[in-house]
């Protein structure tokens, strides 16, 4: 499969400032209703899944890697290990920046480039552009939700206008 594999690198900036957007929603929230920080970041939607930091974390980790492997190019490391809301605010940052060094050309013909990535239980080889559009874009977007989902049940009044902070 063939595309234009750089459009996902402004669709993946403009979600780095929906998640900062929605993060900084949560931190103000928490302040306002006595909470602390710390208590905050480790909110979950359902106890067997990672809190609210590490969701944070996964979005910025997958803004930061995946298209640097799809172009071919050096990757941002792995964001781990508590983080302040302020850390993590600075991680979406750099996350962005990242990406705004990407450039369109680093990005031609490398559709079918095979990319083997470990994954723990497995090591799957697929080409650069299967891996960014299917499997990287498809995570992205489900931390960024659960995010989303766990500030909404803990009553952050944020809704469907604020997964579009970073436009459309």
């Amino acid at each position: 499969m063939t595309v234009n594999l750089y459009t996902f690198v402004g669709m993946y900036s403009r979600l780095l400032d929906t998640a900062a957007h929605i993060l900084a929603k949560g931190a103000e929230h928490a302040q306002a209703t006595g909470v602390s920080e710390a208590d905050m970041l480790e909110w979950r939607l359902i106890d067997d899944m990672f809190p609210l930091r590490n969701q944070i974390q996964a979005v910025a980790n997958f803004a930061g890697q995946w298209p640097a492997r799809a172009a071919g190019v050096e990757m941002l490391p792995t964001l781990e290990g508590p983080q302040r809301v302020a850390e993590l605010q600075a991680a979406l940052a750099a996350a962005k920046a990242h990406l705004a060094g990407l450039r369109p050309e680093q990005f031609e013909g490398r559709d079918d480039v095979a990319l083997t990535v470990d994954l723990g239980q497995m090591s799957p080889t697929f080409g650069a552009g299967q891996w960014l559009t299917g499997f990287s874009t498809t995570n992205f977007y489900f931390h960024l939700s659960i995010a989303y989902a766990i500030l909404r049940s803990k009553g952050v009044q944020i809704g469907k206008r604020d997964l579009f902070a970073g436009g459309l």
